[in-house]
């Protein structure tokens, strides 16, 4: 029989474990894997700097959602969450606990990010004070933007233009119209994360003072930008067929489009849209793995 102390451990693990967000860690691979494609398809590919900018980006993904938990919890904001409980607003651990652990990623991914600029580009310091402080200030801070309805536009600049043309510039030491125009429709399905997950906190971030996008233009529009933004995803990723067939590969992840779809516009609201917000996970990433795949084609 395991005593209080041995049980305890995994307990808390597993707590951190998810704390770390790792269902929404397609998000982040999602335009990694299209970047690295873009790359191999217009010339070699260095797998250490890869596996640099891999560590940097999660460092920084990861990080920002312990910050995330840390503000939002001091804030009251996660207090009735209707998603799974987040560290500070359930007690499981202390803000300062949590605070520590987005410092310590956050160093890590800006170590990654250094070496990489050491050995690309020292443009790349700029990209690291850019993910430090488009992290910390989502939620963080006097005035943090996500809680002034600019979570989604955040999200779209950063999980789509910036993690898909990131790998290409440190591959390549540029970045083509391809990466930019590959970027678009990962960022569109970063987006319809996002939004589905802001769609289900309505009632608690309008409580909390949170203003998001969904609190602010309601629940009826919010639904409607979702399925925008996943027809946006679909239809941005077939022009790239034009120039690369291959591309259209991504219409094998329609499917992974109709449940999430059909939940969101069947008015599901708070814990229903749960399943909604996993699905939309799915096709991101397989979304992602198909146009990496016809891109590197």
């Amino acid at each position: 029989m395991l005593t209080q102390a041995e049980g305890a451990a995994p307990t808390r693990l597993r707590n951190w474990l998810t704390g770390a967000r790792p269902k929404t860690l397609p998000v982040s691979f999602a335009p990694l894997a299209v970047g690295l494609a873009i790359a191999h398809s217009l010339g070699r590919v260095n797998w250490w700097h890869a596996a640099l900018t891999v560590v940097f980006v999660l460092g920084f993904v990861i990080g920002t959602n312990f910050f995330n938990d840390y503000s939002d919890g001091i804030r009251g904001a996660d207090d009735h969450r209707l998603g799974p409980a987040r560290l500070v607003g359930s007690g499981q651990a202390t803000p300062q606990q949590v605070f520590r652990s987005g410092a310590v990623l956050f160093l890590v991914g800006a170590l990654a990010g250094t070496v990489l600029a050491v050995l690309v580009s020292w443009w790349l310091l700029a990209l690291v004070v850019l993910c430090a402080c488009g992290g910390w200030f989502y939620t963080g801070g006097p005035h943090p933007y996500g809680y002034h309805g600019f979570g989604e536009l955040s999200i779209f600049l950063f999980h789509g233009v910036l993690f898909v043309c990131a790998p290409v510039y440190i591959q390549l030491g540029h970045v083509p119209l391809l990466a930019v125009a590959a970027s678009l429709p990962v960022g569109f399905l970063a987006c319809a994360l996002i939004t589905t997950n802001n769609l289900r906190d309505i009632p608690t971030d309008a409580a909390a003072g949170k203003n998001t996008l969904a609190v602010r233009t309601g629940a009826a529009r919010t639904r409607r930008f979702y399925v925008l933004c996943v027809t946006a995803a679909f239809a941005t990723g077939l022009l790239l067929a034009l120039s690369r067939p291959w591309a259209l590969l991504v219409l094998g992840a329609v499917p992974f489009a109709v449940f999430p779809v059909r939940r969101v516009l069947s008015r599901a609201g708070g814990r229903d849209l749960i399943p909604a917000l996993e699905h939309t996970c799915l096709l991101l990433l397989a979304f992602g793995t198909l146009q990496a795949i016809g891109l590197a084609l």
